[in-house]
């Protein structure tokens, strides 16, 4: 298995910082200067940098004020700061209702959309309408390429340490859409953008367990789609919507299946590698080991297909490992290891451990197959990478996925490995 890099992001801040000539004290000076808070200090700095202290809601001012690639930056494997250019594509503007001649449904809407928790962190959008109340045509694509930079904080960070962010970006971005004067084509990019982001605050609160919250932004996120004539859009916010159904005890089939069919079959390929991916998962969990080994396929197919055309920002990390994870993940669901171990082990060994909490739940599942082989004492190792990798996360669901191996393993704690294992593992985690 990879071993653990503890350093995470601190080498890419400290060689970003250095490129560009700052000490430690300047780019604290710069990061208050831009936030507006005035409390991060040269100690801050070097705790980031020497990965005794992880930056949380500073990252998005340190993407700013290191001048990162808006569309691309992101965490690489290498614990660099990746910066290869993505393409952020415009929704398509089929012919719809003009967004001005409905009131009614679009205050229905930015009503539901509207949340009012944490701070934002981002200057808020709402600066767009200080000359007056007319939003120009780039106005969308500005706001597109804050949301991509927002989005890559989901890569290293849990729900509880993104959502004020992403709920109140959406909050300003509502704001501007209700109080702004805009034509059609303008006006159905700026919902695209709302569904994008009502799709990251419902993420973030689902990663939190809060799933009334998740559940609302997911409907504001399918009402926007629609609105703003984005298939592929629509069918994500379904598709998020059957894996929030999944995690409350029901079946996802259904939603799954009318996302693949609302994007199309014309949909870019990684968007359609992302849907069928997800449907493959719901069927997993209900059992249908056919129809998930079909939809796999399917996946696989379009995550190899060749292509010129753009694809959206929100399936930027959707690769062959992303299939190969989920690949193991339904096998591992299914109970079949001799098919969940190579695919999930291919795929993690180059996983970084930067990416904590979605390294720990595919782990999760390689220790559960590895159970299902037999392999106790290998499972109790992985187990114990899991616990690790969960330290400090503000996200709820490893520490539900290490409840459910430790409740598993309870049997087996004759073995050392084992005995260990349960012995060292937080209380919070531990079966009742």
């Amino acid at each position: 298995m990879p071993q653990r890099n503890s350093a995470g992001i601190g080498p890419a801040i400290r060689k970003a910082r250095k490129t560009r000539g700052l000490t430690q004290q300047a780019l604290a000076d710069l990061l208050n200067q831009a936030s507006g808070w005035g409390t991060c200090t040269a100690n801050d700095v070097y705790r980031w940098e020497t990965a005794r202290r992880q930056p949380g809601p500073w990252m998005p001012y340190l993407l700013d004020v290191l001048e990162l690639d808006v569309a691309a930056a992101t965490v690489a494997p290498s614990g660099t700061l990746r910066t290869t250019p993505q393409v952020i594509t415009q929704p398509p503007a089929p012919s719809v209702k003009p967004v001005e001649t409905d009131p009614v449904n679009r205050r229905q809407f930015l009503s539901a959309a509207a949340t009012s928790t944490g701070t934002t962190l981002l200057p808020a959008a709402t600066p767009y309408l200080e000359s007056g109340r007319r939003i120009g045509a780039d106005v969308p694509r500005q706001l597109q390429q804050r949301t991509a930079r927002l989005r890559r904080l989901d890569d290293f960070m849990g729900g509880g340490d993104t959502y004020a962010t992403y709920a109140n970006e959406l909050d300003a971005t509502v704001e501007l859409v209700d109080q702004g004067v805009y034509g059609d084509t303008t006006g159905r990019a700026l919902r695209a953008v709302l569904a994008e982001q009502a799709q990251l605050a419902g993420w973030a609160a689902f990663d939190t367990g809060r799933y009334t919250e998740a559940y609302r932004h997911y409907m504001a996120a399918l009402g926007a789609s629609k609105e703003s004539g984005d298939r592929s859009l629509a069918g994500n916010s379904l598709a998020f919507l059957a894996y929030l159904e999944w995690a409350r005890g029901g079946n996802g089939v259904e939603l799954a299946t009318a996302a693949c069919e609302t994007a199309g079959r014309d949909a870019p390929p990684a968007v359609r590698a992302l849907l069928w991916d997800r449907l493959a998962w719901q069927h997993a969990t209900v059992g249908n080991a056919r129809d998930a080994d079909g939809a796999l396929a399917v996946a696989e197919e379009a995550v190899q297909e060749e292509t010129d055309r753009p694809e959206p920002d929100w399936v930027y990390w959707v690769d062959t490992d992303e299939i190969a994870i989920m690949t193991g993940r339904c096998w591992a669901e299914l109970h079949r290891p001799l098919r969940a171990i190579p695919a999930l082990e291919g795929a993690l060994s180059r996983y970084d451990d930067t990416r904590a909490r979605d390294k720990a739940l595919y782990l999760s599942w390689l220790a559960s197959a590895y159970l299902d082989a037999g392999e106790v004492e290998h499972a109790a190792a992985i187990t114990g990478n899991v616990l690790d990798l969960s330290q400090g996360l503000a996200s709820t669901r490893p520490a539900g996925r290490s409840r459910i191996l430790l409740q598993r393993l309870q049997p087996h704690r004759s073995v050392p490995a084992v005995s260990e294992l349960l012995e060292r593992a937080p209380v919070s985690v531990l079966p009742a």
